[in-house]
């Protein structure tokens, strides 16, 4: 029985329920999206060397293109969890539930329910995407996952130092110096892409509006809702799993995140077990995948 109940049962419901925040997956919105692998894909990189040449009245071969793969696997996750009809009948649902044994929990409880676990799976996607350990259960590895991440693995990620020193947490003294090493070492055929972006979590921005904010002559005073978040002529990327003390400089194009299905991560069931088993027993079940990965390193910076 997974569902438990704390409740004083007396006077009237509110009619909804509520819960903790949970974090969004935005960082989708950042990312390219790579769908239907049931196992694994290869993302090919091209690479081409003096290919350009001076005119001749011949055909002179010149050149070289190097095609190479980085392989994408995404994990298979799941949620499987038993709801226990009679638990809800010590608490506000009782007045709602039908009479007879066996009878289901409102529709409005099987709503929240669905709603809530679309949440749950939505927080994990977004903190694995850039920290979790394929080795925890419920995670992929992640970007930045410390030894395993894909970053760590392809070796070739631009590594800068902390601005304030190695280990030291970003305060409004020093957010803008990071984000300043941050668009430096962005390598010049990458800076003017459309989709590059500074991928920061929520602490850094608001470290970053803190530190703008005590600037004389303060541009941003009378900034609207639909402001674009940049800084040096790049778009900030705020995700909510992102690390904070780190920053990540990249393309979109460059950075994958791979699934069978992304909408198998919306399609959860609720299945009432008494007509299959006889127990009293509601089944929720949700399956989906999920994995990341990384295009070319080079193209990619982190400051930690």
């Amino acid at each position: 029985m997974a569902l438990s109940t704390t409740s004083n049962y007396a006077g009237k419901a509110a009619g909804f329920y509520i819960s903790a925040a949970l974090r969004q997956s935005n960082s989708m919105e950042f990312l390219t999206m790579i769908e239907n692998i049931k196992y694994k894909s290869n993302i090919q990189r091209m690479a081409a060397s003096a290919m350009v040449q001076d005119a001749t009245c011949n055909f002179d071969e010149a050149g070289s293109l190097a095609l190479t793969e980085k392989i994408l696997t995404p994990k298979n996750l799941q949620i499987n969890t038993d709801i226990c009809k009679s638990t809800l009948l010590d608490s506000w649902e009782a007045l709602q539930m039908r009479a007879g044994a066996g009878a289901p929990p409102p529709a409005s409880f099987d709503d929240y329910v669905i709603s809530y676990l679309g949440e749950i799976i939505a927080d994990g996607t977004e903190t694995s995407i850039w920290t979790g350990a394929d080795g925890t259960a419920g995670q992929f590895e992640g970007f930045l996952t410390a030894t395993t991440g894909a970053f760590v693995v392809d070796g070739n990620v631009v590594a800068v130092a902390n601005a304030g020193g190695a280990g030291t947490a970003y305060t409004a003294a020093n957010i803008i110096a990071n984000l300043g090493a941050a668009v430096a070492a962005v390598p010049t055929a990458v800076y003017a892409k459309e989709d590059l972006y500074l991928y920061v979590s929520p602490k850094s921005w608001r470290l970053y509006m803190t530190a703008i904010s005590a600037l004389t002559n303060f541009p941003f005073a009378n900034m609207s809702e639909d402001y674009t978040k940049i800084f040096e002529g790049v778009k900030l990327a705020v995700c909510q799993g992102m690390a904070d003390d780190e920053i990540v400089a990249a393309q979109k194009s460059n950075l994958f995140f791979g699934t069978d299905l992304v909408s198998d991560a919306t399609r959860i069931n609720m299945m009432d077990m008494a007509n299959l088993d006889g127990s009293d027993n509601i089944r929720v079940v949700a399956r989906y995948s999920g994995g990341v990965q990384v295009g070319v390193g080079a193209d990619v910076v982190l400051v930690s």
